[in-house]
C-alpha cells in the first residue's frame, strides 16, 4: 500500500492550479501525480494514472458531471473532490448525484483543503462547512415537500442496487431473490417516493442520502471538519 494519498488536479486555470499543487507538495503524506484543464483530461487521468483523489473544478470546457459520474462509477477507486467558486447549490448536488465524495470552495485555507483531501481519500464525505449549512437551510425549508422515504430494509436493499446501474435481473441475482420480487419492491419505491420512474427514484433517494451526510456533518455525528482539524497539521 502507497504511503502517499495520490492527486490529480484538473482545473482550466494554470496559476490556480499550480498553486494548489505547490501547497500539496509540501505535505510528507501528499503527491501530485498529474494535472489537466478540462472534463476529458479528468476522465484520461484517472484511467490512465488513478489517482487515490481526483480534484475538479465545477466550471471548466467538457461535461464535468458526466466526467465525475464516469470516473465514480468505472473507477471507484478515484474519489473525486470538486474544488470551485460555485456556491450554488444545484452544482453541489449535480456534482454529489455524479458520485463526487467531496464540495471544497476555492479559496479555502491550505490546512482545510489537505483536511477534505484526507477525509475523501479516507472514504468520508466532505462539504465546506458554509456550504452544508446552507443546503441544510435549503433542505428544511422544502421538508414538507420531501417525497416519504420509510422504506422497508429490502426495498432500500433494492434501490441501492439499482443506483448502481444493475438490471431488475442482475439485483434478482445480487439479492437472491426473484425478478418479480424485485419489480414488486421497485414499485412500492417508485410509489413513496413519488417517482415516475426508475431514474427518479434512484435520484430522488441520491438527493436525500446527500442532505442526510450534509445534516450529519452539521450535526457533528462522525468526524466533522472541524474535529478533525489537529489533522491536517
Amino acid at each position: 500500500m502507497s504511503p502517499f494519498i495520490r492527486i490529480g488536479i484538473v482545473d482550466d486555470h494554470p496559476m490556480l492550479r499550480e498553486g494548489v499543487a505547490n501547497t500539496l507538495r509540501k505535505r510528507a503524506d501528499l503527491q501530485v501525480v498529474e494535472q489537466g484543464a478540462n472534463a476529458q483530461d479528468a476522465r484520461d487521468i484517472a484511467q490512465r494514472v488513478s489517482p487515490d483523489v481526483m480534484l475538479m473544478d465545477v466550471n471548466m470546457p467538457g461535461d464535468v458531471f458526466a466526467a465525475v459520474r464516469f470516473i465514480s462509477t468505472e473507477l471507484s477507486d478515484v474519489k473525486v473532490l470538486m474544488l470551485t467558486v460555485s456556491e450554488s447549490e444545484d452544482d453541489a448536488l449535480l456534482a454529489l448525484d455524479a458520485g463526487a465524495r467531496g464540495y471544497v470552495l476555492k479559496g479555502v485555507s491550505g490546512p482545510d483543503l489537505i483536511l477534505a483531501i484526507r477525509s475523501v481519500a479516507n472514504g468520508e464525505t466532505y462539504i465546506t462547512p458554509e456550504l452544508a449549512n446552507k443546503l441544510l437551510s435549503n433542505s428544511q425549508k422544502h421538508e414538507a415537500q420531501t417525497p416519504n422515504f420509510d422504506l422497508t430494509h429490502r426495498e432500500e436493499e433494492v434501490i441501492r442496487e439499482v443506483s448502481k446501474g444493475l438490471t431488475n435481473r442482475e439485483v434478482a441475482t445480487r439479492l437472491s431473490i426473484s425478478e418479480k420480487t424485485v419489480k414488486h419492491h421497485m414499485g412500492c419505491v417508485m410509489h413513496k417516493l413519488h417517482a415516475r420512474n426508475r431514474v427518479e427514484a434512484v435520484t430522488a433517494l441520491r438527493r436525500h442520502w446527500e442532505r442526510e451526510a450534509v445534516g450529519r456533518l452539521h450535526n457533528g455525528e462522525g468526524k466533522t471538519p472541524m474535529d478533525a482539524r489537529s489533522g491536517a497539521d
